[in-house]
């Protein structure tokens, strides 16, 4: 299954250059529409659901970037250059946006809401691929948060 581990499929100068990603119109007709969110190479697709006062990521990564796309509920969003004391960055997404985290940018999310999320990444999600990537750090102390 993941024989294409490996497979470099993109460079820097291809990702987005901000976190907030502007969504392409929808194809629409009488029978609904088609929405779409990424077109761009990715090996994973996953559902994140989230409730109300989680902290999730509170980590960077060596080389994964992540696009996500909020389907309902909402989320602050806190980022800023891995290894740096760069203040950091707030910025909070709701239902119909999307955020792209880069390689090496600390990121940290608090749910202000149950959430759930589509989140596209470019390496695979297996365990082993993940946590040789992870940098887990403290950008925010879990026990400061208040909703």
């Amino acid at each position: 299954m993941y024989k294409f581990k490996n497979i470099h499929l993109d460079d820097a100068t291809m990702w987005p250059n901000e976190p907030r990603i502007e969504i392409e119109e929808a194809f629409e007709d009488d029978r609904g529409y088609i929405l779409p969110l990424i077109n761009f190479p990715m090996k994973n697709l996953s559902m994140i659901f989230s409730k109300k006062g989680a902290l999730r990521s509170n980590h960077s990564h060596h080389e994964d970037w992540h696009y996500m796309y909020t389907i309902y509920g909402s989320f602050d969003y806190y980022y800023r250059p891995h290894g740096t004391d760069k203040e950091i960055k707030m910025e909070k997404f709701v239902a119909g946006e999307m955020v792209f985290t880069p390689p090496k940018e600390d990121h940290a999310c608090i749910f202000t809401e149950d959430a759930l999320l589509v989140v596209a990444s470019r390496n695979p999600r297996d365990q082993e691929t993940y946590e040789s990537d992870v940098v887990r750090i403290e950008l925010i102390d879990p026990e400061k948060i208040t909703i």
